[in-house]
């Protein structure tokens, strides 16, 4: 069976690697156009080896359009005689023409539990509404997002300090397997697809830099922080009586209790003594522990290496930009 690899970024790289040692011919890739470094921060995905220098290593012909949903991109896929499409975290919906230019059609390896968390960031997703259990879903793609019809699954815990990029990382091999063991059994046709229930459907939509501001009185702030690495980050701005907000990227931080009586209002700080000092937030019902934070223009630092430099004073707290 003739494939074609579809991906982008650290994700899709072990399944394309697992495909090209496998008994099937890869016979061509699809990828993302080279951005210029930081141009697209819209994308979550972390960088590798590069999927198109796995290629080139290989001699694995390279297409990077815009939109493989145009009449050249279907007419590349059958000038390639492609029988299979595999596709990871390509960052494009296929197209009804796209799917039908190949035999088979295509396969998605989704960061999923599906139907949990269909869509573009389903491993943020899952951290930040503190999810304990996700996996990976291969589906037999359709026009709708994530879809179709499952054909291999497996879950695995998620850490409690696990952020987003890391337990991608573990997910990524385990997508590899499963892609492998459903080509094997399409090339044998014996594959055989679960329908997915529609009413335990769940949305993972693509992450916007402003999904990264802590809101204070909504928020579980660890979880955010978790699920907002590698990017966009989860950030708020610190205000320090009479001078300007600064913000800060929170980059570690535990619940350290929930209340039930009333608490000071969220985003206020509080100090807790000892050596050393350590830095915490009332969020909403809960009191949060920063570990380790950003502030803009400085190096990662501990919550007291910023204590230390930020003194804190009466109405000293952290909230939006703007108030």
């Amino acid at each position: 069976m003739r494939l074609v690899m579809m991906g982008t970024g650290t994700f899709a790289e072990p399944t394309f690697e697992a495909l090209l040692s496998g008994p099937h011919p890869v016979v061509g890739l699809v990828t993302q156009p080279d951005r210029v470094a930081g141009q697209e921060r819209g994308s979550t995905r972390q960088t590798g080896k590069g999927m198109k220098a796995i290629a080139q290593e290989k001699g694995i012909p390279v297409l990077q359009p815009e939109s493989i949903n145009t009449p050249d991109g279907v007419a590349k896929l059958k000038e390639w005689q492609a029988e299979l499409l595999v596709v990871a975290a390509y960052g494009q919906i296929l197209s009804k023409e796209v799917l039908e230019a190949v035999p088979h059609g295509g396969i998605n390896v989704h960061a999923s539990l599906l139907p949990k968390y269909r869509g573009a960031a389903p491993v943020a997703w899952a951290i930040y509404h503190g999810e304990t259990r996700t996996g990976v879903t291969i589906i037999r793609m359709t026009t709708g997002l994530d879809a179709g019809d499952m054909l291999e699954q497996q879950a695995i815990a998620i850490h409690p300090d696990e952020t987003a990029g890391e337990l991608e990382a573990r997910l990524a091999p385990i997508g590899a397997q499963l892609a492998l063991n459903v080509v094997k059994q399409l090339a044998r046709g014996t594959v055989q697809g679960v329908k997915q229930d529609k009413s335990q459907v769940t949305k993972a939509p693509k992450l916007k830099k402003e999904d990264g501001r802590i809101d204070w009185d909504r928020d579980n702030v660890p979880n955010k922080v978790r699920a907002m690495q590698p990017w966009p980050t989860a950030y708020a701005f610190f205000h320090h009586e009479g001078k300007p907000p600064v913000r800060v990227i929170l980059t570690r931080a535990k619940l350290v209790d929930i209340w039930e009586d009333e608490i000071p209002g969220p985003g206020t700080i509080e100090v807790v003594p000892g050596s050393p000092a350590r830095l915490c937030v009332w969020a909403n019902t809960s009191r949060v522990e920063i570990l380790e934070l950003q502030p803009a223009g400085k190096k990662r630092m501990s919550a007291a290496e910023f204590l230390r430099g930020h003194p804190i004073q009466p109405g000293d707290h952290f909230g939006p930009e703007s108030e």
